[in-house]
């Protein structure tokens, strides 16, 4: 039977994505994960088996969930189909054979699992009379075989790491002839000894031994220069080749769209960057080190074919037998590095939120279970290393086996050798001297098998990144120039965060946001009004209906230029572990002094920065001087004001403020905001009295608008919403 095809999932919450690319392979067809992945609506929880439902149909599958007895699966199902596995994760059922269940699982491979292991995972957490499990059923149409699959684009080939060694051809050759060089000083060490066996001892010759040990001293001393000119070369290329790498890696993370990040952990994005230091590692030191051991391989290596064919041919057959004992654990080696990767990223991140979190932990009294949820963490990351540490010890111990075997019987047959009179004793230490400088290289080219390895599973998992579609493609010509209307336009906007089947959080928004003029969007928590200002500032695009700008279509005009203009202030706005000058002036790389002053008069804190004993270069952020809230939101607003912008948009701007700072600041901004077009998002309504116009959201829809006068006057949603803060009565 043709072996199923195998993918493996990238990320812990690839598994669903993953298995529609395998069965789509099975039926002939190549998707790369990144446009299964759009189909099936991802999230940072992954996706739903509605989602993978969606994704399939539209690449040409008929589908169907169904809840269903094991015995009936067994006997009638058709396959390949996903099923549920575990409540949280997903697999391909690819066949059935005798008692066994034949499973691709998209983080561990193709496993072959009895009738109960299988009903253990797929009815995991249901009741133990239960006896149907969840699957879906996948079933070609011509419509499928009509469409045109895609090239993987999720892989990255050795080539793309190639291009960054290209500048150092020059170096690269220096490091080819020392390399040389040092392969043929360390070959004349096997002819001074015998030399020193075979003439000085039997000659009984002690000012030929002072000669040649002299001689054995200088090439000692040569060696080691060509060692260290060696080892100063690498550390250049590695360490210019490692930021060149990092740096590409983080220019690419910066092109890609703000909504990526909605769907990444933050351990997952460090591990891929721990990513970089192997395959740094795999370009200098692996890659240079094998061509170092061909070279000194191929010249022992006839050399003792001169000495020795039988005693070469002894060696070129244990060292197959050691080469083959490595490379049968590499496909389980392969497996648990990648479960060791999602167990680090889990780490990463629980730590991360362990630290950061660390005043709330203590604050709701949760130290007990955030500890036991860290330790069940570790506990799963042991079980892995364990697994990897024994399968290490068993390739260790089987090559030790082998290699020692392989040498003894060598010292055997050369000592025979000796005793025949076929060779001479000095012969005998040239040989052993030989197989020694042989064993390296052979110890080096399984090491650069398993950096090869290591470096192609870090490129698969880079890959993802990189390949991706950047925000804005280069080659697309954007507007840069706006146009004198500035008036934003938004006609029948819907909007949802996780495709089809869910819920919309903006529902046929029509309105105009007018230039010059002030903008309030209210409503309950969950209303939208957030939302409604990320599609503003192009966090996301619309899932319907169009935004305009002057006239034209909000997506012709560059996002970049477009951010330029705009100014914001948002409930979750980062305080960098800077300056306070460098957090407010954050895009300038020389402060205007005037601008800054400006901004934190504006912003309401120049006291409290002046009263400070650095002033303005203080410290604050993660590792800096502490924060209340509310001074983190006027170093943001001022953040703003230095930018001096177009357009500014304020979401819960002033929430954290006292009411005294809150109508200071109000006060201070309102010659700011003077000709600016403002839209301001609030649930303190004493904000957006003065607004031009106030929009009222409900459940993602715009049931009122109007000014604050006209609005109370109605005694609808907004009156309700202020009668209490502004005190209007009953």
């Amino acid at each position: 039977m043709k072996q199923f095809p195998f993918y493996r999932q990238l990320d812990a919450m690839d598994c669903g994505p993953t298995c529609l690319r395998m069965v789509a392979k099975h039926y002939g067809k190549i998707y790369s994960l990144q446009a299964l992945r759009q189909k099936s609506y991802f999230t940072r929880e992954g996706v739903s088996l509605l989602g993978i439902s969606d994704a399939a149909e539209a690449i040409g599958f008929r589908t169907l969930m169904a809840k269903i007895p094991f015995e009936k699966l067994k006997a009638e199902a058709p396959t390949p189909f996903i099923a549920h596995w575990r409540q949280r994760h997903f697999v391909v059922v690819y066949g059935f054979k005798k008692d066994q269940v034949l499973v691709a699982d998209p983080s561990h491979g193709l496993i072959q699992y009895s009738r109960q292991e299988f009903l253990d995972g797929w009815l995991y957490g249901q009741p133990k009379e239960a006896e149907a499990g969840i699957v879906l059923f996948l079933e070609t149409t011509p419509a499928f075989y009509a469409q045109v699959g895609e090239e993987s684009t999720g892989k990255l080939s050795f080539s793309f790491l190639l291009a960054y060694l290209k500048p150092y051809k020059r170096f690269l050759v220096q490091l080819f002839v020392g390399m040389l060089v040092g392969s043929l000083l360390q070959l004349i060490f096997p002819l001074l000894t015998q030399s020193i066996v075979d003439v000085g001892i039997n000659t009984q010759n002690i000012n030929f031994v002072n000669l040649v040990l002299a001689g054995q001293l200088m090439l000692f001393f040569s060696r080691t220069a060509v060692e260290m000119i060696r080892s100063w070369i690498l550390l250049h290329i590695g360490t210019r080749i490692n930021i060149s790498i990092l740096s590409d890696f983080l220019i690419k993370l910066m092109k890609l769209p703000l909504g990526f990040f909605d769907t990444k952990m933050i351990g997952d994005l460090l591990q891929r960057i721990g990513d970089h230091k192997r395959i740094e590692s795999f370009l200098t030191s692996s890659t240079l080190s094998v061509v170092f051991s061909f070279v000194n391989l191929l010249i022992f290596g006839l050399v003792l074919a001169y000495y020795d064919l039988k005693i070469f041919g002894i060696f070129l057959l244990g060292s197959v037998l050691y080469a083959t004992w490595v490379l049968v654990f590499m496909r389980r080696r392969r497996d648990l590095d990648y479960k060791l990767f999602d167990q680090m990223a889990a780490n990463q991140s629980n730590l991360i939120q362990l630290i950061s979190g660390m005043q709330e932990i203590k604050l709701q009294n949760c130290e007990r279970q955030k500890r036991w949820e860290w330790e069940r963490i570790q506990a799963a990351l042991f079980k892995v290393s364990i697994k990897t540490l024994a399968l290490n010890q068993y390739q260790e111990s089987g090559s030790i086996f082998i290699n020692e075997a392989k040498n003894i019987f060598i010292t055997y047959m050369a000592a025979k050798a000796v005793i025949n009179g076929e060779i001479t004793l000095g012969m005998m230490l040239a040989v052993q001297s030989i197989i020694g400088q042989l064993n390296a290289p052979i110890n080096e080219m399984i090491n650069f098998i398993r950096a090869s390895q290591d470096a192609k599973i870090s490129l698969e998992r880079l890959g993802e990144i990189h390949q991706k579609k950047n925000e804005e493609d280069d080659k697309e010509q954007k507007l840069v120039l706006f146009p004198e209307d500035g008036s934003l336009t938004l006609h029948h906007i819907g909007f949802k965060y996780e495709g089809a089947h869910s819920e919309k959080v903006l529902r046929n928004i029509s309105l105009t946001i007018p230039q010059g003029k002030t903008t309030a969007i209210v409503g309950a928590s969950g209303s939208g009004k957030t939302t409604l200002i990320k599609l503003l500032l192009k966090f996301y695009e619309p899932t319907q209906g169009e935004i305009r700008l002057g006239g034209m279509g909000f997506s012709h005009f560059s996002n970049r230029h477009w951010r330029e203009r705009c100014g914001a202030v948002m409930q979750d706005g980062y305080i960098f572990n800077d300056t306070i000058a460098r957090n407010i002036a954050i895009g300038d790389d020389e402060i205007d002094r005037e601008r800054l002053l400006y901004a934190v008069k504006v912003a309401n804190i120049q006291e409290y920065i002046e009263s400070l004993a650095l002033n303005y270069n203080t410290k604050i952020g993660g590792d800096g001087h502490g924060l209340s809230q509310g001074q983190r939101q006027r170093i943001l607003i001022a953040r703003a004001v230095y930018k001096n912008p177009d357009y500014i948009f304020f979401d819960e701007a002033t929430n954290a403020l006292d009411a005294n700072n809150e109508r200071t600041i109000m006060g201070n901004l309102n010659s700011f905001l003077d000709g600016k077009t403002v839209v301001v998002v609030a649930h303190r309504l004493s904000t957006v009295v003065n607004a031009d116009q106030i929009i009222v959201l409900d459940k993602g829809q715009i049931i009122e608008r109007g000014t604050h006068t006209e609005l109370a006057g109605q005694r609808g949603a907004y009156f309700q919403l202020v009668r209490n803060q502004l005190e209007l009565g009953t």
